[in-house]
C-alpha cells in the first residue's frame, strides 16, 4: 500500500471523446432527427471517474495544492488530436497521466451520445479503439507504477485485462472498487474478495441473474445484495436512480450483512445524466481512503455530489469541485 501522507487512487480504464447530441426526443427506427446542440468533451467511464475523483478531492480556487488524495490514470489513447484533448484534460485536473499510453497506429474511443433533453436520459454507442490495445499480461503478474491505496476500474476495456488487475491488486493485498459497466456475466474469482462493488439497477439484474423487476422493494434489493456478499464481496452499492441508492456491508469475518440500507434521491433538477454514477464512483472512492470510511456516510456524500452533476450539461465539466458541494 501506499505509504505516503496523501493516498494514492488508480483508475484503470477508459478514455472516450464524447460526441454529443441533444435532442427534443430520442430517435424513433427509421427517424432523422436535427439536434438542438452538438458538444464534443472528454469522457470516458474511465477518464470520467478519475477526473470526479481529482475535482472532489480539490477545491476550485486552488486544484493543484489542496488535494485530499492524489489520483492516477492508467489507459491507452490513440496519437490523434482527441488523444491529446483527452490526456491534457486530465492533466488540467491535475490527474497524474504517466499510465496512459498513446501509439500511432491506434484511434482514441469514441461515445456517440444522444441526449432526451425533455428527461435528461442518454443513449451512448460506444467504439472503444484504442482502449481495447490494454492487455491483461501488462497487469499480470503485477500492477504497473506504484501501488496504490485503491485500485478502480469499470468494464470498457478488455474483460481479461480487468481479471488480470484484479488477480495482481488481490496478490498486493490492495482493494478493488469494480464499477462493472457495461454489464456482462463475471466469473466467481472477480467477487472474491472484492471491496467494493457499485452497480445501477440494470447492472444488478444482470450480475445476479434476477429480473430487474426483484429490485422493485427492499426487500428485492436485500435479497440482491446477500448474493454478492455470498460470492465474497465486502460492500455492495446499488444506484437506483430517482429512487435512491442501496448499500449493504459483510459482517467481519464475512458471516451476514453487518450494516444495509436504502439512502433516498438528493432532490435535482435534472438536466443530463451523463456522468452521474461515475461522480458518485469519484466521491465514494475518496471516502474509501480517508481513513475514516463509513459505507452510510460515504453514500450519502456519493448522492449528493451525483445529484449536482445532474443539474448541468456535459461529462467532465459538470462533476462538482470539493468547494461546489
Amino acid at each position: 500500500m501506499a505509504n505516503n501522507k496523501t493516498p494514492l487512487i488508480t483508475v484503470l480504464g477508459s478514455l472516450n471523446i464524447d460526441l454529443v447530441s441533444y435532442v427534443p426526443h430520442h430517435p424513433l427506427p427509421g427517424e432523422t432527427l436535427t439536434s438542438n446542440s452538438f458538444a464534443v468533451s472528454p469522457g470516458g467511464k474511465g477518464a470520467n471517474q478519475a477526473v470526479a475523483c481529482a475535482k472532489l478531492s480539490r477545491s476550485h480556487s486552488t486544484p493543484h495544492s489542496s488535494e485530499t488524495a492524489h489520483i492516477r490514470m492508467v489507459g491507452a489513447v490513440g496519437a490523434d488530436t482527441y488523444g491529446s484533448i483527452l490526456t491534457s484534460n486530465l492533466s488540467a485536473h491535475g490527474v497524474d497521466t504517466s499510465g496512459v499510453t498513446s501509439a500511432a497506429d491506434l484511434k482514441t474511443g469514441v461515445a456517440i451520445i444522444v441526449v432526451d433533453q425533455p428527461t435528461g436520459q442518454n443513449r451512448i454507442i460506444l467504439s472503444p479503439e484504442a482502449n481495447h490495445s490494454l492487455r491483461a499480461s501488462q497487469f499480470s503478474p503485477s500492477l504497473p507504477g506504484p501501488a496504490p491505496d485503491l485500485l478502480i476500474m469499470q468494464l470498457e476495456i478488455p474483460l481479461a485485462t480487468v481479471l488480470a488487475a484484479l488477480d495482481s491488486a488481490r496478490a498486493a493485498s490492495v482493494p478493488v472498487l469494480l464499477n462493472p459497466a457495461p454489464a456482462q456475466e463475471l466469473p466467481a474469482s472477480a467477487y472474491a474478495g472484492l471491496a467494493h462493488l457499485v452497480v445501477n439497477e440494470t447492472e444488478a439484474s444482470i450480475l445476479a441473474g434476477v429480473p430487474e423487476s426483484a429490485l422493485d422493494d427492499e426487500a428485492g434489493l436485500e435479497r440482491v445484495g446477500r448474493t454478492f456478499l455470498g460470492r465474497g464481496v465486502r460492500n455492495v452499492i446499488v444506484t437506483l436512480g430517482g429512487r435512491g441508492v442501496y448499500y449493504m456491508s459483510a459482517a467481519e469475518g464475512g458471516a451476514g450483512a453487518e450494516k444495509q440500507g436504502l439512502v433516498p434521491a438528493e432532490k435535482a433538477k435534472v438536466v443530463d445524466t451523463t456522468a452521474a454514477g461515475d461522480t458518485f464512483v469519484g466521491q465514494y472512492a475518496l471516502e474509501v481512503v480517508s481513513g475514516a470510511f463509513d459505507i452510510e456516510d460515504a453514500v450519502k456524500k456519493a448522492n449528493r455530489a451525483a445529484a449536482k452533476t445532474v443539474e448541468k450539461l456535459g461529462a467532465q465539466d459538470s462533476i462538482p469541485w470539493r468547494d461546489e458541494l
